[in-house]
């Protein structure tokens, strides 16, 4: 018997971007990409994007918001928001990824700071709270998002043989899990 409760299983791309409700899962795999994840507790909605850029490098909108930037990530999120007929504040957020995937340095080694920093005054900027954030440092992350509880679960995994000159930044009170590199990152 399996312990998981039906609903929606979402997987999210780079580049995508989900609104649901309690019955939602929604995953996501994040090297030097961010995803922010949204909650409302009172009405058991939640949101989940996973950014590859900060933003847009042409002005050319006429394709409408895209989910892979950040400004257009955070505008389809408040969209929804609107549309639900919830306010942004009664989100809360959480702030995942920005990892160094590559030891040499290229535009990668600019690009997982760039997303953590974007990511973060629009956070600021939507009124949004972040509660909790693990970014940074040299390593994937999967990423797991329970609309109905608020949990979000995170496992990192360091690139093996390369040196972390950059810090992992972790700020929140995370429940260990049994196995190595996974933590909870409640809501409540």
């Amino acid at each position: 018997m399996s312990d998981v409760a039906p609903g929606i299983d979402i997987f999210l791309q780079p580049g995508d971007y989900w609104f649901g409700g309690a019955d939602t899962r929604i995953r996501t795999l994040l090297g030097s990409c961010v995803a922010i994840t949204l909650w409302n507790p009172k009405k058991k909605l939640g949101a989940m994007c996973h950014i590859m850029l900060p933003q847009r490098m042409s002005a050319n909108a006429q394709d409408g918001l895209d989910g892979r930037y950040a400004d257009e990530a955070v505008e389809l999120m408040l969209k929804d928001i609107k549309r639900a007929g919830c306010r942004p504040h009664d989100f809360e957020a959480k702030l995942f990824g920005g990892g160094y995937m590559l030891s040499s340095p290229t535009i990668e080694g600019i690009l997982p700071e760039r997303n953590i920093e974007a990511a973060k005054k629009l956070i600021h900027r939507a009124g949004w709270s972040l509660m909790a954030e693990h970014t940074g440092g040299r390593g994937s992350r999967q990423v797991r998002f329970d609309i109905a509880t608020g949990d979000v679960w995170m496992r990192f995994s360091p690139v093996p043989g390369v040196k972390i000159d950059q810090p992992l930044s972790v700020s929140s009170l995370p429940l260990p899990l049994s196995r190595k590199n996974n933590k909870r990152y409640s809501y409540e």
